[in-house]
């Protein structure tokens, strides 16, 4: 049974992603900042639970034990936790945008090493953004160019940069970036109208969880393939 652990999966892409991933037959942990969404959540897929707040030492750290306590290891990680706000740039602001998106994957990947160690299979999976694409946003032809999401960027692009430092210092585990497409969720609302659904942009995240021992590692994706960045 693979055991997975999804950060900020109680609602949106992370919630469909548990979903999918346990039509598959992982066995998989819906992580939340707020335990009782989580918990609810959980029930509603049957999935498992552990409250996560990605900003917090202490909750990242009690989460991962009790992953360990309950299975031993951890087989995938999948990086879902994030923020988006919108024209505000100020300093408080990108403390707030930069903690979530880009130091709380640290904080979890950290806390998850040892566990990921012990599987014959680990993988993780950061969703990330072609919004921190520096091809992307520079491109007139791509949507991206036009959005006014200065510190969601930024973040999103170091975000893909620790992807691809963590490939390259843990050799024996696959870390891949993806770009899930625009998807109409809580997130998103005021962002642009329409949207995919969270189902259809899970199926994308859902891929690179599940890629076999020789699948490619420290890349950025979308569902066509890898992303220029």
């Amino acid at each position: 049974m693979t055991v997975t652990l999804i950060t900020g999966a109680n609602k949106g892409i992370g919630f469909e992603t548990a979903r999918q991933l346990l039509e598959l037959g992982h066995t998989v942990y819906i992580g939340a900042r707020d335990a009782e969404r989580g918990e609810k959540a959980a029930a509603a897929i049957g999935a498992r639970s552990v409250q996560l707040d990605v900003t917090d030492d202490a909750s990242v750290n009690g989460a991962l034990a009790a992953i360990d306590a309950a299975e031993g290891r951890l087989d995938v990680l999948v990086h879902n936790a994030g923020i988006l706000t919108g024209d505000v740039v100020d300093g408080p602001t990108a403390l707030r945008v930069f903690d979530t998106n880009a130091v709380g994957i640290v904080r979890v990947t950290e806390a998850a090493l040892p566990l990921l160690r012990r599987s014959a299979n680990p993988t993780v999976v950061t969703v990330s953004s072609s919004a921190g694409s520096f091809w992307a946003v520079n491109n007139p032809d791509r949507p991206e160019f036009h959005l006014p999401t200065t510190l969601y960027s930024a973040s999103k692009a170091a975000a893909t940069m620790l992807t691809v430092q963590y490939a390259k210092s843990q050799p024996g585990i696959r870390f891949n970036a993806v770009e899930p497409g625009f998807t109409a969720t809580d997130m998103t609302a005021g962002f642009g109208d329409g949207g995919r659904s969270p189902a259809e942009s899970a199926a994308v995240v859902v891929r690179l969880a599940t890629l076999g021992v020789d699948g490619p590692t420290g890349t950025l994706q979308d569902e066509a393939g890898e992303l220029r960045w």
